[in-house]
């Protein structure tokens, strides 16, 4: 197993910190005082993101346990980037609340690239063997 560096994992704390306080003040307060009427698909993705933000808690304290939120949000921000902002922007006809959210997915997708330690996720999610499918018989 590699060993992740201490500034690193500072680092990821610090990621999980401002993810956890950043989607603290812009989505829990639209769960908190929802309003009423049928739930849509915005109220969705802000249970989503606010379930995201209370993970982002367990990251401060266990920031390796943690690597696969922010595999999920390195993985949702470049999947929104490639299959929405992409051809908006292409074509010219992005808006102001696309080009700002396009612009907070980029650095979010910066800030995963840069703090995730990728030997660590390498040697732990594709070198590492799986979970076995079943009991072998010595389990049993």
């Amino acid at each position: 197993m590699s060993a992740v560096s201490v500034p690193r994992l500072y680092a990821l704390r610090a990621l999980y910190l401002l993810l956890a306080v950043g989607l603290g003040l812009s989505i829990w307060p639209s769960i908190i005082f929802a309003p009423d009427g049928p739930a849509d698909s915005k109220s969705v993705v802000r249970a989503l993101l606010g379930a995201v933000g209370l993970c982002s808690l367990l990251g401060i304290r266990y920031p390796l346990r943690m690597l696969p939120l922010l595999l999920f949000e390195l993985a949702w921000k470049c999947t929104w980037l490639i299959a929405f902002a992409l051809p908006l922007w292409r074509s010219g006809s992005m808006d102001a609340t696309t080009t700002s959210n396009a612009i907070e997915c980029l650095v979010g997708v910066a800030l995963v690239l840069l703090v995730t330690p990728w030997s660590y996720v390498y040697q732990n999610y594709v070198r590492a063997p799986g979970a076995p499918w079943r009991a072998s018989a010595s389990d049993a």
